[in-house]
């Protein structure tokens, strides 16, 4: 039940910031969309923590901090690398495995690598990752596992086994 009152409230709350507009007929025209939109998501039973994932906003934002981060400090590697003179890569391809459970704690980890300069996620099979990196001795599997343990707590909203 609190699920579909979170979604229903956003999508209200949702619905007049982006209308801007008041009138009685679009006020009417909202709450038909948000009725119709609950008796679907009710209707096809998907209404989990997933669809609605509200709670784990605090975390998820703390999780974005974080990675920002670490976006900085790899890009500074990347523009060490690039003003060379001599190129010094030496890529490689890593197979990551992940402790997330849910499909978009999975894809959240593996945007995060790809967001990463210098990482890019290739595949995604179960819960492993093809990872391609631009330098073989940062590219352990063991380089990943703070990431990953990162956001399987701030998106599935647990702590994983070390």
């Amino acid at each position: 039940m609190t699920y579909f009152i979170a979604l229903m409230s956003v999508l209200a709350a949702l619905w007049l910031g982006l209308s801007g507009h008041y009138t009685p007929l679009l006020l009417s025209f909202g709450a038909v969309s948000v009725v119709i939109t609950m008796i679907l998501v009710y209707r096809l039973d998907i209404l989990d923590r997933e669809v609605v994932p509200y709670g784990a906003l605090p975390a998820a934002a703390l999780y974005w901090v974080w990675l920002v981060g670490e976006i900085i400090k790899a890009n500074w590697v990347v523009i060490k690398a690039c003003l060379r003179a001599d190129l010094d890569i030496h890529p490689a391809l890593v197979r990551v495995k992940t402790t997330c459970r849910s499909d978009i704690a999975k894809a959240t980890f593996a945007n995060s690598i790809t967001l990463t300069p210098g990482t890019v996620t290739l595949t995604v099979d179960g819960d492993k990752l093809l990872v391609h990196a631009l330098y073989e001795a940062e590219a352990q599997p063991e380089a990943f596992l703070e990431m990953d343990r990162r956001s399987a707590r701030a998106i599935d909203g647990r702590v994983t086994a070390e």
